[in-house]
């Protein structure tokens, strides 16, 4: 594992020699700041970034945390230990993308990833610590396919566009007035909701409250991905974008559904870019609404209610592992049933170098976590600063707060000794689980990084009765 990290890190020093590209643009760096392959062949006339038949990029990063001890007058099976605990990721990535024919490009990207999580990942609700962290990771290293897709731009005239060569990003001239069409294997993450400010969580904020809406219960497998399709209409600075994504078949599991007209999940999303006083923002409104088979917090409750023989213990479908004959479980009443939720996601450059973030996120509260986090309601802010302000042009700084809230069925559920896909200390005090988050980015040569982080949640698993939680962590990053 530390060797393809150290094969990284050999790549992003040889690549320091190369100048970089004038038209590659990360949303936290600038043109001069670019070192990488692609660029390393454009230097020698090998390759023309502004005009690309193919591109092929790579990163590499370990993160690595632990957590201090903390104050828990009980813990039960779904809770985090009180206790001191070490966790760590290392991931592996690669992205290769080809031009087919005019407009058409495909994308495959395999990935390499090893965990080892905090608790076995139980215990924290949107704030987990680790955004690399997956459900049921290994300490052994695991290889898979995260994305295979066919893109298909159609363009509808309007002024003259350059694309930016970068990862899933074929460098090369477009029209501002377009449609692209993505079928395949993808994250709906990748396309929709995203921010210029926190940018890609390998450079800036590590806990998952920052890389999207904690209450966002997007479509995907344990890892991360799903197959769907995806449709964008681009007209100068307005976006629309849709898209239906397969679930997997039972929740936070790896197999994918294959009854998309039955089990899907639907995502609309409107995107408005400006400049106020010369600096960039935007606003994204996003909505969601999940069909899968899943269970309701008030129909597992009163399942258990009127026959307590339908409990934790006895139940013999899919579950979370509890074995307390004195709770509820949600495998009593899975069945067809409807999530949805309605997001708001807003960015503003203050300057070239500071920029700020708000996103904010509800959702229904009646159903168990699909796939992504415990929380039904969240909000977060913050703001990165580079490292110019202070003559250190390929640092970044950032801060970052969010909450999220647990619906009144969720938490009378848990109350009752319940256990979901993350969570459950077997008795609550029901209160918002937060997070403080402060970062700093030190770019030692090229693409490689070193991050100093400190999080510090309160209300672990939206339980005020446990906690508060100190966490520190370091991040190695190199990109290729």
């Amino acid at each position: 594992m530390r060797l393809a990290l150290w094969f990284s890190v050999v790549a992003a020093a040889l690549a320091v020699s190369a100048p970089a590209a004038a038209g590659v643009v990360e949303p936290d760096e600038r043109p001069d700041e670019q070192f990488d392959f692609m660029n390393l062949l454009a230097h020698h006339g090998l390759h023309d970034n502004e005009d690309e038949r193919w591109n092929f990029y790579g990163q590499s990063t370990e993160i690595t945390s632990f957590k201090l001890p903390f104050s828990a007058p009980y813990t039960g099976t779904s809770s985090l230990s009180p206790n001191f605990e070490t966790s760590w990721t290392y991931t592996l990535t690669l992205y290769g993308g080809v031009k087919l024919w005019p407009g058409a490009e495909i994308y495959f990207v395999p990935e390499v990833v090893a965990e080892q999580p905090l608790s076995n990942l139980k215990g924290l609700g949107g704030a987990i610590q680790n955004f690399e962290l997956q459900k049921g990771g290994m300490t052994t290293p695991q290889v898979y396919r995260s994305r295979l897709y066919l893109q298909q731009t159609i363009p509808l005239g309007g002024a003259r566009t350059q694309l930016d060569s970068n990862p899933m990003q074929l460098g090369g001239k477009t029209d501002a007035h377009r449609l692209v069409f993505r079928v395949g294997n993808f994250s709906v993450i990748d396309f929709m909701d995203k921010s210029s400010v926190s940018g890609d969580l390998r450079r800036s904020f590590f806990n998952m409250a920052f890389m999207t809406y904690a209450a966002y219960d997007f479509v995907a497998d344990s890892r991360g991905y799903s197959w769907g399709a995806e449709a964008e209409l681009d007209w100068d600075n307005l976006s629309i974008r849709f898209a239906r994504m397969a679930p997997p078949v039972n929740p936070n599991s790896q197999p994918l559904t294959l009854e998309i007209d039955k089990f899907y999940g639907d995502q609309l999303e409107l995107e408005l870019d400006w400049k106020l006083f010369k600096q960039p923002g935007a606003m994204r409104l996003l909505g969601y609404r999940n069909v899968e088979n899943m269970g309701r917090f008030d129909d597992a409750l009163a399942a258990f209610q009127s026959d307590p023989s339908k409990n934790a213990a006895s139940c013999t479908a899919y579950n979370y592992g509890s074995t307390n004959a004195n709770a509820p479980d949600l495998c009593w009443v899975r069945r067809p049933n409807t999530k949805v939720g309605i997001g708001l996601n807003l960015e503003q450059w203050l300057t070239k170098d500071v920029g700020v973030f708000f996103r904010g996120m509800i959702s229904d509260g009646r159903t168990e976590v699909y796939s992504f986090t415990s929380t039904d309601s969240s909000a977060s802010i913050g703001a990165t600063l580079k490292g110019a302000l202070w003559h250190r042009k390929r640092d970044l700084a950032g801060l970052g707060a969010g909450v999220g809230w647990i619906s009144d069925a969720h938490a009378a559920y848990l109350a009752a000794g319940g256990v979901d896909g993350f969570i459950g200390d077997g008795a609550i005090k029901a209160a918002p689980e937060s997070v403080f988050e402060v970062f700093y980015r030190l770019n030692l040569i090229a693409t490689l990084s070193l991050t100093a982080d400190y999080q510090h949640i309160t209300n672990p698993a939206f339980n005020a009765a446990r906690g508060p939680v100190d966490i520190f962590g370091a991040r190695a990053h190199v990109e290729f």
